[in-house]
């Protein structure tokens, strides 16, 4: 693809890419903050068994932490987005949108581990459900997990736009073209019955 293919096409397609990745960026804020809020506001009290709430658990406070990252990030990379110095710099959000998404992503696991861990005990190790004593924050525990796999579902489609952003401005390297041109030459020939030299 030449430079100017790559120009015409990217600006053909920018204002979709660019409108669904603001609107991908602004829809992560009130998805991270409705996690963080629904989290620290998590507590149950049990007269046999005490009170729980996030504090005491330590993927808790990773997803907070995290959550409160990605909207910061988001609301940032959102305003970036449309100025001018950091368009041209669309491998900052390359690598930004990939070390965001693998932070939630991992963070998202711990807590599905710990959920995993509330409902269903572990025999082995005599871990009883806990999810029986303490259903309210079990529940909402799963709710601020299903807004931070939406916002985790966000930034990996912003990790795909910005990735496609950064990889579409490089033609393949010239022997490669070469090879790849020839390849197809000779597969075409190939097929329609011709011999080459």
């Amino acid at each position: 693809m030449s430079n100017n293919n790559i120009a015409e096409s990217s600006n053909t397609q920018n204002p979709i890419f660019k409108l669904l990745d603001c609107s991908l960026r602004v829809s992560v804020i009130p998805l991270s903050v409705a996690t963080i809020w629904l989290t620290v506001t998590n507590k149950q009290d049990n007269s046999i068994y005490g009170d729980v709430k996030f504090n005491n658990l330590l993927g808790l406070k990773y997803m907070v932490c995290t959550s409160a990252i990605c909207a910061a990030y988001a609301l940032f990379a959102a305003i970036a987005s449309w100025i001018r110095y950091f368009v041209t710099k669309a491998w900052l959000f390359f690598v930004s949108d990939q070390i965001v998404a693998y932070l939630m992503v991992t963070s998202g696991a711990a807590v599905m581990e710990i959920l995993y861990l509330a409902y269903n005990g572990d025999q082995k190790v005599t871990w009883s459900e806990a999810c029986d004593s303490y259903g309210k924050f079990c529940n909402k525990m799963k709710v601020a997990l299903i807004l931070h796999a939406l916002a985790v579902c966000c930034f990996m489609v912003l990790a795909l736009i910005s990735a496609y952003r950064v990889f579409s401005k490089f033609d393949p390297p010239f022997f490669l073209n070469k090879i790849m041109k020839k390849g197809l030459n000779c597969k075409m020939a190939q097929t329609f019955g011709f011999v080459l030299h």
